[in-house]
């Protein structure tokens, strides 16, 4: 019977993406339960500093199947890569995090071993010596906790939820896929970066969001502002739907049921109300502050802190004691 638990490491342009560190941090917790050892599977060209990265995670062992057509990420190249890795590891758990590789690649291996996925999990758990995993689900107004059914026991897990605690050596392997350039059915030749040099959303842990509540799009400089406060790599600007439908602010920063769904430590929303469709994407945040001149806003209702007052005025201030504070 399988008895290792596998996580599928991300790597963008060679470098480590943080939310693979959680899942490891993940896999072990369930590994003291479910027993078997963590290993770290990681897929793409030029990986020398994610495998170093990978090695001091916690996990036992590293593997990495690199190549050149493997430079950029392909759903149909990373697919096949890991399918071909999978039987040497004596897999009964393949964890992901849940970004968005994670939710193309996750369900693609999982419709090809025929097994189940429990998508945007934020815990695991081993009973009777089943896996499952406990996810949201109606706009995070509930919590399902589903129990594996087949094997290999398939989640993609929610960035920011599981603390990174990991150390060690672990050994690291190196292979190449079976395939070439000219046997995959696409290849992604380049992909061109946004101008944004911020933190991802779903990486960062501080959030400011802002919504309709600062009446016009040049008003989200406070919010900007406020992010910056935090200094560098530390916070990211998130949007309600209604801003991001208006044109104020892109897609990629919308948060809610429709957009990018977060968890980060902070999260201060300002001049959003709280729609069902917003709440779905950051409830569970571990310290939500709210900013509103409305004290009935249903945003009152989740948060751990709440201001009310006009949003131009308090942002300003806090955004002054905030650098202040990260000053010293």
């Amino acid at each position: 019977m399988p008895t290792n638990l596998v996580v599928l490491a991300e790597a963008r342009a060679g470098r480590l993406k943080r939310p693979s560190l959680e899942a490891i941090s993940a896999a072990l917790d369930l590994a003291g339960g479910a027993g078997g050892d963590v290993i770290a599977l990681v897929v793409g060209n030029d990986l020398a500093a994610a495998t170093e990265e990978l090695a001091r995670s916690g996990a036992k062992r590293v593997v990495a199947v690199e190549s050149a057509a493997l430079a950029n990420y392909s759903g149909d190249g990373y697919c096949r890569a890991v399918l071909e890795a999978l039987p040497a590891l004596d897999a009964k758990a393949v964890l992901m995090a849940h970004t968005a590789m994670g939710k193309d690649l996750a369900p693609r291996i999982a419709a090809a071993l025929e097994t189940g996925l429990v998508s945007d999990a934020i815990a695991l758990h081993c009973e009777g010596g089943q896996l499952g995993a406990t996810k949201p689900v109606y706009a995070g107004k509930a919590y399902v906790k589903c129990t594996a059914a087949t094997m290999p026991f398939m989640a993609t897990l929610r960035p920011n939820n599981f603390e990174v605690k990991g150390s060690g050596s672990a050994e690291v392997t190196k292979s190449a896929p079976s395939f070439g350039v000219d046997e995959l059915k696409a290849l992604v030749k380049e992909v061109v970066a946004g101008a944004s040099g911020s933190v991802p959303l779903q990486e960062a842990k501080v959030i400011v969001a802002g919504g309709r509540g600062l009446k016009e799009a040049e008003q989200f400089g406070l919010v900007e502002k406020l992010a910056e406060a935090f200094g560098p790599g530390v916070a990211a600007v998130g949007a309600s739907r209604a801003v991001v439908d208006a044109g104020w602010r892109p897609h990629r920063e919308q948060i809610g049921q429709t957009g990018k769904v977060v968890s980060p430590p902070l999260y201060i929303a300002c001049g959003i109300s709280g729609a069902i469709q917003h709440l779905a994407g950051m409830s569970t945040s571990k310290c939500i502050v709210a900013i509103n001149k409305d004290p009935d806003a249903p945003i009152f209702k989740i948060a751990d802190y709440g201001i009310v007052g006009d949003v131009f005025e308090v942002l300003p201030a806090l955004t002054e004691a905030i650098r202040a504070a990260t000053a010293h």
